[in-house]
């Protein structure tokens, strides 16, 4: 697993979970510990066996249920172990926590504004996205330090922290972040590895179309 895989660097996949009855509800879930739906295992097991043919090896996910299992359903396939970290997680968004999209408008319309326009925002009282990124990034380079040459990472976690990570590993301003769109249930970006740094090779990438229904819509 080195030079022979056509000569390319290393390569980091970022795996948004599967869907859950909050992504539907549109209900803002953080780092509340919300479990797949039956669907959302359904979508966790076809992308699994698409992500498998990548030959992923390493997998890395946040320890909230619903990326443990997306994590293991990729695990099943490949045989690897999932190594757990809670770093990984969501967005911890204080008082949105279980509000709808509907009422965060409603009751934290200004702050949701300013969110949309890519300032810094305490969403809730919460975690700024900088300080997401400052806990989920350093996780991800820690495995993918530990890859082969030419190796892949799967990273499983969530919306809105895959989004930041991947904003800080481009070296995008943090304003620059909402440029990035969300990831719908079970889609994920890749990031190459160049001679000038980390490289947006996907996004959003999947069997077909799907909406975003989550934190980060």
């Amino acid at each position: 697993m080195n030079g022979s895989r056509s000569g390319r660097g290393r390569r980091i996949v970022l795996w948004r979970h599967g869907q859950t009855a909050w992504n539907l509800e549109r209900r803002f879930q953080g780092s509340t510990d919300i479990e797949l739906t039956e669907a959302g295992v359904g979508q966790a097991r076809r992308a699994a066996r698409l992500l498998a043919s990548l030959g992923p090896d390493a997998i890395v996910a946040s320890d909230l249920s619903r990326a443990a299992a997306t994590a293991a359903e990729l695990a099943s396939v490949t045989g690897l172990a999932v190594a757990h970290d809670s770093a990984l997680r969501e967005t911890y968004a204080g008082a949105w926590q279980g509000l709808t999209h509907e009422e965060i408008v409603e009751r934290y319309g200004d702050q949701y504004a300013a969110w949309k326009r890519g300032e810094p925002v305490r969403r809730g009282g919460g975690e700024l996205e900088t300080e997401v990124a400052d806990r989920a990034a350093p996780v991800v380079l820690e495995h993918v330090r530990k890859l082969p040459d030419a190796g892949t990472l799967v990273v499983v976690s969530h919306g809105g922290t895959i989004r930041t990570t991947i904003g800080r590993l481009l070296g995008l301003e943090s304003h620059h972040w909402e440029g990035l769109g969300g990831l719908s249930n079970c889609c994920w970006s890749v990031l190459g590895e160049g001679a000038r740094g980390w490289r947006l090779l996907e996004h959003n990438a999947g069997t077909l179309p799907e909406p975003v229904l989550g934190d980060d819509d």
